[in-house]
């Protein structure tokens, strides 16, 4: 963040100073609200947790060398106070904000995180660029951050840290050495990826595309699309919009923006396109990147050809501020996947190759992380045995027992050799009743209760040189399943 004095700090995010001998002294670090993150200049956001009160945690972060705390009541050591207000809707996001003054905090953290970006980008040394898309966000922002470097220094979240704390801290991590803001853009419903834009406004907006992740919450895949559509709406008349011309409900965005619309796509009429993709033994896209009458090979080292699209996407940005063709194709064959639990492959000494992308799953993205599966099951002159071990997808509503039916079914079509559903609940017993009622029988399919059965299951009959996909919603914490196999193998070889 910039460098702010507790006075200016207190009035920027309407507080009061308490316990403070010196007004003008500055927060020259970053805001934290883990106590044990605390150096030299920091701000200490007192924020409420499920097993503990940050405000309890105050004195310790002042002793690490916090300047302040932002806080919700006086805590005995330099503070700037807000006061929780009735009605305030980020309360929602905080569970375990009882009385208020978690959000009273976020309130106050999205007000310091709009100064400090709006005085960057007035400076002329800070662009920010906002992705949004009901699939792939995350992996699109780690290929922003890789094809934006050589242009400059670039900040962006870790994972997938997009919410109400999440936005507001990394932007806050831009200080006047940053050239670009890279921020993921989530929704729970109609008018949050608005409220973010106006936290940190940007400059460039990315649609994805409009699938069904969050379908229970939004009802529809037209209301995901206006929702989406609140980022390009967000964007100034000298903005640039990069809509994905593949997906109708994306494209269709371009009226709704004041911005210059550049497209991306497989489509010949896409300003910024793919020919020739070809997928490599381990399911990595190759293909010829077209821009402005010039091409360029471009040889991903990321896994799936769904990332040719979010490839695409963040080459429009690159290619929009600056960057030519080679230094993109260098930059994105040089991109890993730099967020934990997302298509990441490993292969253990056996050759039992782990596809870990446990972090979260929809329908659009159990399919692309299935097809990618099978890709790499069939590569070479002999078939390695397949396995996919999948959970329940969480957040689909009226439609998630229709959704899970479907993918089921399409594991029987893609020919996958093994799959193994865990957990209870509907959701589950549809995917795996959808696997059996297409034709799986035996022990093609199997349906599990929980984690420790389906690891056992693995432990004992999984072959060498088999490809295994672990992939489910977050909150079903099917990685835990993926990293046995890797530590397993481990303690194997010692």
């Amino acid at each position: 963040m910039i460098e702010m004095t507790l006075r200016e700090l207190a009035e920027v995010v309407g507080g009061t100073l308490h316990d403070v001998a010196d007004p003008e002294a500055k927060v020259t670090g970053s805001a934290e609200f883990d106590s044990r993150r605390i150096g030299s200049g920091d701000l200490f956001l007192a924020l409420p947790g499920e097993h503990a009160d940050g405000h309890d945690f105050a004195a310790k972060a002042v002793a690490q060398g916090a300047v302040a705390v932002l806080a919700a009541r006086p805590v005995g050591v330099p503070a700037v106070v807000v006061t929780p207000r009735p009605g305030n809707t980020r309360a929602i996001a905080l569970a375990h904000d009882s009385d208020g003054s978690g959000a009273a905090v976020l309130d106050a953290l999205a007000a310091l995180a709009r100064a400090s970006v709006e005085r960057l980008v007035a400076a002329g040394t800070l662009t920010v660029v906002g992705v949004t898309g009901s699939s792939g966000k995350t992996s699109t922002k780690d290929l922003l951050a890789a094809v934006l470097a050589p242009l400059g220094s670039v900040v962006a979240p870790p994972g997938s840290f997009n919410n109400e704390l999440g936005h507001p801290w990394t932007a806050l991590r831009a200080d006047a050495s940053t050239r670009f803001l890279v921020l993921e853009l989530s929704a729970r419903g109609p008018g949050h990826i608005k409220a973010l834009t106006e936290i940190a406004p940007p400059n460039v907006g990315v649609v994805l595309n409009v699938g069904t992740a969050h379908l229970g919450e939004f009802g529809s895949r037209e209301i995901i699309a206006q929702a989406k559509g609140e980022l390009v709406e967000a964007l100034p008349a000298d903005g640039v919009a990069v809509l994905n011309l593949d997906d109708h409900l994306v494209a269709g965005m371009a009226p709704r923006t004041r911005a210059r619309v550049v497209t991306v796509g497989l489509s010949g009429e896409a300003d910024i396109r793919a020919t020739d993709v070809v997928l490599d033994d381990q399911a990595r896209a190759g293909f010829t990147l077209h821009h402005g009458g010039e091409s360029v090979a471009v040889q991903l080292a990321v896994h799936g050809e769904h990332q040719v699209g979010n490839a695409l996407s963040a080459a429009a940005v690159a290619l929009q501020q600056g960057a030519d063709l080679a230094t993109v194709a260098a930059a994105l064959a040089g991109a890993t996947a730099a967020s934990a639990r997302r298509m990441d492959v490993r292969t253990r000494a056996d050759g039992v190759t782990v596809v870990n992308d446990s972090y979260n799953a929809n329908p659009d993205s159990v399919r692309a992380a299935l097809k990618a599966l099978v890709t790499m099951s069939r590569a070479g002159d002999t078939p390695r045995p397949s396995w996919a071990v999948l959970g329940e997808m969480g957040e689909l509503g009226e439609e998630s027992v229709l959704e899970h039916d479907r993918i089921g079914r399409l594991v029987v079509r893609l020919d996958v050799d093994r799959l193994v559903v865990v957990g209870a609940g509907r959701p589950v017993r549809a995917l795996f009743q959808g696997a059996v009622q297409e034709g799986s029988w035996g022990e093609e399919a199997i349906h599990v209760p929980d984690i420790e059965t389906a690891i056992a299951l693995l432990d004992a009959e999984l072959e060498p040189g088999a490809v295994v996909l672990v992939k489910a919603s977050k909150s079903v914490g099917l990685w835990t399943v993926a990293e046995h196999l890797l530590d397993a193998a481990q303690e194997a070889a010692r």
